[in-house]
């Protein structure tokens, strides 16, 4: 079986690829990356020369690239995690969203689309997408995979747009898909734009932690590898044109994980309790902060006997964990010296 994943080498990304190619060393595993950003090679230094891997750098808002790649290649599925995913970026640049979200996700429909007509038996097209989807909750309530679409920033309009485009295409054209939609990732590789990584190194450098609003926020939080796993069970026994929810039963507001974070720091770093928390910073909201998010992971536990491996309280501290280890990695991320690569 010859798969491409998009976006492999990003933050979830990365923990895909890797998974695919050490557990299933009969595939032929093709990571294509744009290498924006977020997308870091280093990601997949352990595994670059593992002989079922293949990495291609390559934008899938190239339709003729696209086309082109399917040919060459003739992929049996696709594993589909690229896509534009800061809320704060797609407020200063809400068309980048759309030409990737949206345009990207298309070209690799039409691509799968023209490629398996008539083949359709063994072929797969696993979209990613997020809770953020289905808009805000209030202090009750679970997203369900019923659950109405509901958008608030232009990141989650753009990939409402794509699960939509990805369920037309199984309707008119008989496209064998799965869609999953996910809450908060955290874990290690994740680029320090996003909550936790970012505070990571800001403590670490001692600089402001900058919270929105009152820090009431409430979100649901997923260790990335336990997504890796539920990926893997979706694309390999999931049910064609079904949607899964994979959450990490675990909601916390803001302000309580930052604090737990903090503490956690200050205990590896040697420093007093209560340290860390003096850099906490109370920010102006952004536009369209949605309330809260959970998941009812239920389905995907009921059908494919999927559950988080660990606790927040564990996963947090396995990610500190790795962060404190990989300080090169850190200071190369947030330097940008990571995309000193070459082609």
């Amino acid at each position: 079986m010859t798969i491409l994943i998009t976006g492999g080498t990003g933050f979830i990304g990365s923990h895909v690829v890797r998974l695919f190619v050490e557990h299933y060393p009969d595939y032929h595993v093709i990571n294509l990356d744009a290498l924006t950003y977020a997308g870091n090679l280093e990601n997949l230094k352990d595994i670059e020369q593992q002989p079922n891997y293949q990495f291609i750098k390559g934008d899938i808002t190239d339709a003729d690239f696209i086309n082109n790649l399917f040919k060459t290649h003739q992929f049996d599925g696709v594993i589909h995690l690229a896509a534009e995913s800061h809320v704060d970026r797609s407020i200063s640049d809400p068309l980048a969203f759309v030409k990737t979200n949206v345009i990207g996700t298309m070209n690799l429909l039409n691509a799968c689309k023209e490629q398996w007509q008539g083949n359709l038996e063994n072929k797969r097209f696993y979209h990613i997408s997020t809770d953020e989807v289905y808009g805000t909750l209030g202090e009750t309530g679970l997203f369900t995979e019923t659950t109405p679409y509901d958008p608030n920033s232009p990141y989650s309009a753009s990939k409402a747009s794509s699960d939509h485009f990805v369920r037309a295409y199984g309707e008119t054209y008989g496209l064998p898909y799965v869609i999953s939609n996910c809450s908060n990732n955290y874990g290690q590789n994740q680029f320090p734009e996003k909550l936790i990584p970012l505070f990571i190194n800001n403590i670490i450098h001692n600089k402001p932690l900058p919270v929105y609003g009152d820090g009431n926020y409430t979100r649901d939080w997923l260790y990335v590898k336990d997504h890796a796993v539920a990926i893997d069970l979706v694309f390999h026994k999931g049910e064609n044109h079904e949607t899964y929810n994979i959450g990490g039963f675990n909601e916390w507001k803001n302000i309580d994980l930052v604090k737990l974070l903090c503490t956690q720091m200050d205990e590896k770093l040697g420093r007093s309790t209560g340290t860390s928390e003096k850099l906490i910073t109370y920010v102006k909201d952004r536009p369209g902060h949605d309330l809260r998010y959970a998941i009812d992971a239920s389905k995907i536990k009921k059908e494919l006997g999927w559950t988080p491996s660990v606790t927040f309280e564990e996963g947090l501290n396995r990610t500190i964990d790795w962060y404190l280890e990989n300080s090169e990695w850190l200071d190369r991320v947030s330097s940008g010296a990571y995309q000193d690569y070459d082609s």
